[in-house]
């Protein structure tokens, strides 16, 4: 039997009663099987019906030979009525035969009316459907096959088959759950009928596959989270997570695109990071470049958001380093600031509204009547509805207090520039005017301040110039007089520090003058070599804090070193006496001890070569019976010393012969072939 495949369109429910027109198809298909030919036999009574009438109403009786002389001269021939017989009835027997060989045809399963249709024509139906394998045809299989009676033959066999398909169906559902298609795969699960052994296993895979895609869920959210925070090693270890799921939309697609994003989010984040860097660094022009790299982040990322909530706070920060120049008083540069900052920040208002108190801020630092006029009249323009306009008012109060400060410091400024002592005072009464709360109370203070020096300098100055002329004698008595009439200048006038100095200067030539006898006569007992009597002479000038025991302190120390060289050298020759390497050594060492200024400095050189040079030869001695204690010997020359070299080239003669380094072995000679005679 020959399968015929069935149309995707062919069910059961078009199957309907045969009519005529199917009963003529029905029976043009058995002509065609049985290979007849309905052309020849309309041809046949046509020809029956023109050239040889059989019907009974013939009268005429026919002869034989008649007949065959009747007939053409052709059909006379013997030859051709022969081949004739031999090939017709070989071809009746030939056709019979090929219809009895004939196969019947397979059913045409879309046009079959199953009411009428046999069970075997239904499981054969139903295989050619579930060949298909798809979900229509499993489940038309399965329709088909499940109406056998329960005492039929073919029952078991049709039990088998819908338990595969309903396993075939399940399968197909999975197939869809691993291609990403949740709601397919349960749709589709859900389609197997509930009295087969397969529906028991539909919910425990729709709830396995309902867990695997809740967990891909949560994992694919958990790292898109990390992402907006910038963890990006965090999200990277979320997403390797989804290789562990079972399904492969989850472990592959998924993965791959989580990656991606990772990948992409790492860019727009490295990006965000440098913007945040630029933007702390304070200089307009890096927050301006940080503003740009946030813009170019594409709204698709993860970090969007947080790039669109760092544009503000990076325009704030250009609008605060816009602030603080303005708190400098530094207008122009604020103002270059504040117009640069780009309108995608959301500070346009603010902007403006700082462009035009700093605009009115510097016309008032000008400081003249017409300056502040101009910036009160420009924060007047400030509408009472912008955020800066209570500032504003305040400011045009202040400015207007300003307006009369700036008045009476001009008149008292006018007063002062005469440069006398009325004129000087009454510029100072005219500044104190000014109440200390007013604006430029600090600025009148400070004028106040400086006439105020100016008039002190006038009065005081004459004593200052008498007690300059007096000094001049600079002996005790004038300078005396002048440290008295300096004295008349009090504490806290203009003229006092300059007073106090010139007061020590003279107070100091007056010591000196006094005390150096003193100290001539102590310099005179330590040259005549009694330094105790010098030290002791000097230690009072040095312990009175006056003008000349500092140089006093100086000699002092002087001669205390002078006196402890003496001591260092005479015990350094007492010691050397003994003549033993450790006599020897402590010798040098009491030697060095003599300062280098000393005059028994060079004595103490000279003597610690001789002494040096006695290590040396004791070590060289010792060296004849004991290398080694002739190294310990020869290792306490110092360095410095005439001996030092000498010994350190006696001490590597004695280790190269205590270790010897070893002999190169001597290369073997090339052996001579012996030759044998013959």
């Amino acid at each position: 039997m020959t399968e015929r495949d069935i149309t995707d369109s062919w069910s059961r429910g078009r199957a309907r009663e045969p009519d005529d027109s199917n009963r003529l198809s029905e029976i043009a298909q058995f002509s065609e099987t049985t290979g007849s030919n309905s052309k020849s036999v309309k041809r046949q009574t046509d020809n029956n019906s023109e050239g040889f009438p059989l019907n009974n109403q013939s009268q005429k009786t026919v002869s034989p030979n008649y007949i065959f002389s009747k007939l053409p001269r052709w059909m006379q021939n013997w030859v051709l009525w022969l081949v004739l017989l031999t090939l017709i009835p070989g071809g009746i027997g030939f056709l019979a035969m090929a219809m009895l060989l004939k196969l019947p045809a397979a059913p045409n399963c879309p046009k079959i009316f199953w009411p009428l249709a046999s069970e075997s024509v239904r499981l054969h139906c139903a295989q050619l459907a579930a060949s298909k394998q798809t979900v229509t045809d499993l489940l038309q299989a399965i329709g088909l096959v499940k109406q056998l009676p329960k005492n039929h033959p073919l029952r078991g066999e049709a039990d088998r088959f819908i338990e595969t398909w309903s396993e075939d169906i399940l399968q197909l559902a999975d197939q869809s759950f691993q291609a990403g298609n949740l709601d397919e795969a349960i749709a589709i699960a859900r389609k197997i009928p509930d009295d087969v052994s397969a529906y028991k296993l539909v919910e425990e895979k729709i709830t396995k596959w309902q867990s695997i895609w809740s967990r891909g869920e949560e994992i694919y959210q958990q790292a898109e989270a990390e992402l907006r925070e910038r963890h990006w090693q965090s999200a990277f270890m979320l997403s390797a997570k989804l290789l562990r799921l079972d399904n492969k939309y989850w472990s592959t697609t998924k993965y791959d695109q989580l990656n991606q994003l990772i990948a992409t989010a790492r860019e727009d984040g490295e990006k965000l990071a440098k913007a945040e860097s630029l933007a702390k660094s304070g200089v307009a022009d890096k927050i301006l470049e940080a503003i740009k790299i946030a813009e170019s982040i594409s709204q698709g990322s993860y970090v969007y958001q947080k790039a669109q909530e760092s544009i503000p706070a990076f325009g704030r920060k250009m609008l605060d380093l816009a602030q603080t120049n303005l708190d400098k008083q530094d207008a122009d540069t604020a103002l270059d600031i504040a117009r640069q900052i780009p309108e995608n920040t959301g500070l346009q208002t603010e902007v403006e509204d700082f462009i035009s108190l700093a605009e009115a801020q510097r016309s008032a630092w000008i400081g003249n009547i017409s300056g502040l006029q101009t910036a009160i009249a420009q924060a007047q323009q400030i509408a009472p509805t912008r955020a800066v306009y209570n500032k504003a008012q305040q400011l045009i109060a202040r400015w207007q207090l300003e307006i009369e400060d700036v008045a009476r410091l001009e008149k008292a400024r006018t007063l002062a520039s005469q440069g006398t002592v009325s004129d000087l005072t009454a510029a100072i009464a005219q500044a104190q005017l000014i109440p200390s709360s007013n604006p430029r109370a600090s600025e009148a203070r400070e004028e106040a301040g400086r006439w105020q020096a100016q008039v002190e300098t006038i009065q005081d100055r004459p004593f200052l110039d008498r007690a300059e002329q007096i000094a001049l004698l600079e002996d005790v008595t004038s300078l005396q007089a002048a440290i008295s009439e300096a004295s008349q200048i009090r504490n806290g006038r203009a003229l006092y520090p300059e007073a106090r100095r010139k007061i020590r200067n003279w107070t100091a030539k007056i010591q000196r003058i006094q005390d150096q006898p003193y100290l001539d006569q102590a310099r005179d007992l330590a040259q005549s070599g009694n330094l105790p009597a010098a030290i002791s002479a000097a230690e009072q000038i040095a312990s009175s804090g006056r003008a000349l025991s500092g140089e006093a302190q100086e000699a002092i120390n002087d001669w205390r070193g002078q006196i402890r060289a003496k001591e260092n050298w005479q015990k350094a020759r007492d010691a050397a006496l003994a003549g033993t390497p450790e006599a020897l050594v402590n010798a040098i060492q009491l030697a060095q001890q003599v300062p280098r200024r000393s005059i028994l400095r060079m004595d103490a050189n000279i003597a610690i070569d001789q002494w040096s040079q006695q290590l040396l030869d004791i070590a060289r001695s010792q060296g004849q019976s004991d290398i080694y204690k002739g190294i310990e010997t020869a290792k306490l020359v110092p360095r410095g010393s005439s001996a030092y070299s000498a010994a350190q080239e006696q001490i590597r003669t004695w280790r190269q012969f205590l270790n010897p380094e070893p002999q190169p072995a001597p290369e073997p000679s090339p052996t001579t072939p012996t030759t044998t005679g013959l």
